[in-house]
């Protein structure tokens, strides 16, 4: 049997390797085609290499295509399959120097996602990066290292967008970060999202909220000046010259013109599936390939026989709301991969869904949430009540002892959590693991307040902050 694997990183190469695994027989064959020239890294610790925190981009690497050879995988990089034949069972192949055909028993389609591109951001101009690989990491510090920017606008105020912020910030450039949104970190409630705010203003980052960008303005090298009209964005290649009359110059925004000598989009990505689609793979509701709980493509006439999909090109089931969505995160696509790779090797595994969980961090700041947010548990139709905390995260008498605040989202009628947020200093983020496996076991919040949570004063007030909140909110129903 040959296996083909569509993308070489965190999804695709889990599917190999655990079907490599299972099935040690000589009869199995399994070749990873990735475009670009990095397999099995974390995308989600660029941020902190550009901001000097961790080494990169070999530190970020799980495992190249050396070592996936050593356990019989080939993984072929800076290879891009441009087309699906499934009545052939073919996929067409391109590389710097030739296309060809490879047959394929089974196909995996881990293609993973793309950056959302504006009409503004259509076309290539020096200076203005996507943030999704490793070569995107490196052509900002090629940049960097090359041009010396002093000021960054970062557009999109999310996970990316505000880990970027902070990056920038610690390579010492003068930062704004810019959101069309009234809020920074739109997945959690306003009110929590207010203090997001606040706290960003005060670390020394500009925040513009409420404001869409409506191009970007190129500027002459040699004057320094923008050169009005220009509206398009693209990466840098790693290496190219800062040299030429499309280098960036500003941001051109319905609020005022933002200077910029690099600007990073941080406007989220939207499942990459047009080879699939033009394969005549049926998509999802989301734009996603949708999948069974083993990971196999479906679609209105059943499965598609031989096809696998797994990470940020499929869309998943929230299992508080019920609905189909797309939520491209690495964590997801391991575990994707891997009940994909079980499957393919002979054994049984199933991906039962997600419910919205992240966290994310800027400078001190961090900020967690899973389940539904109010908005979310809106659109679900759930009848609900909110409670809202502040404690702090050890004792109030204990050195190190930083405040945080909490809200729980219940279902009225039954008491069930449905989902929680936190912002706060160190050791807030992550007490949502404990909201986290509440919502995914269906929990109320009448039974969290007797949770038999860890104390003493080092770690926690005697009454941690997930037992104020779930106490709260049941004193609200």
């Amino acid at each position: 049997m040959r296996i083909i694997v569509i993308g070489g990183d965190a999804a695709g190469m889990s599917a190999a390797a655990q079907a490599r695994k299972r099935r040690k027989a000589d009869d199995l064959e399994v070749i990873a085609f990735e475009r670009g020239e990095f397999t099995s890294y974390s995308a989600c610790g660029i941020p902190y290499w550009i901001g000097g925190l961790v080494d990169g981009p070999d530190a970020l690497i799980a495992r190249n295509p050396a070592a996936f050879a050593e356990s019989g995988i080939t993984v072929h990089t800076g290879h891009e399959v441009t087309g699906i034949d499934l009545s052939a069972r073919t996929v067409t192949v391109r590389s710097a120097d030739r296309e060809f055909s490879e047959g394929f028993d089974e196909l995996v389609y881990a293609a993973g996602a793309v950056p959302v591109r504006p009409k503004w951001a259509a076309g290539p101009m020096r200076g203005v990066f996507g943030m999704q690989t490793l070569g995107d990491g490196a052509a900002v510090e090629a940049w960097i290292a090359e041009t010396s920017p002093k000021n960054a606008v970062v557009i999109g105020a999310g996970y990316i967008g505000v880990e970027m912020a902070e990056a920038l910030l610690r390579r010492g450039l003068s930062v704004t970060l810019v959101e069309q949104s009234p809020q920074p970190m739109s997945t959690i409630d306003p009110d929590m999202g207010a203090l997001v705010a606040k706290s960003i203003e005060g670390m020394g980052i500009t925040l513009r909220t409420g404001v869409t960008v409506q191009s970007l303005e190129s500027r002459s090298p040699a004057s320094g000046s923008s050169a009005s009209g220009s509206s398009a964005s693209g990466s840098l290649a790693s290496g190219s010259s800062a040299s030429g009359s499309d280098r960036i110059g500003a941001v051109v925004t319905d609020a005022g013109t933002l200077p910029a000598d690099l600007v990073i989009l941080g406007l989220g990505v939207r499942p990459n599936t047009e080879l699939a689609k033009a394969a005549g793979i049926p998509l999802g509701a989301t734009g996603g390939l949708a999948t069974d709980l083993r990971q196999r493509v479906t679609g209105p006439s059943g499965l598609v026989e031989g096809v696998w999909a797994a990470g940020d090109c499929t869309q998943v089931l929230n299992r508080v709301s019920g609905r189909q969505v797309h939520v491209p995160l690495g964590t997801h696509a391991n575990k994707q991969g891997r009940v994909a790779g079980i499957n393919l090797g002979g054994g049984y595994a199933t991906f039962p869904g997600i419910i919205g969980t992240g966290i994310t961090k800027i400078c001190d700041l961090e900020v967690a949430r899973t389940g539904l947010s109010s908005k979310e548990a809106d659109t679900a139709g759930y009848r609900y009540v909110t409670a809202t905390v502040s404690s702090t995260n050890r004792a109030g008498y204990m050195p190190g002892a930083d405040p945080m605040t909490v809200k729980v989202i219940a279902e009225k009628e039954s008491g069930l959590l449905l989902g929680a947020q936190i912002v706060g200093k160190a050791e807030a983020a992550k007490r949502i693991d404990a909201f986290a496996v509440a919502v995914w076991n269906r929990m109320t919040v009448t039974e969290m307040t007797a949770l038999d949570l860890g104390y003493a004063p080092p770690f926690a007030p005697v009454w941690d902050p997930v037992l104020i909140a779930a106490r709260k909110a049941d004193e609200a129903l």
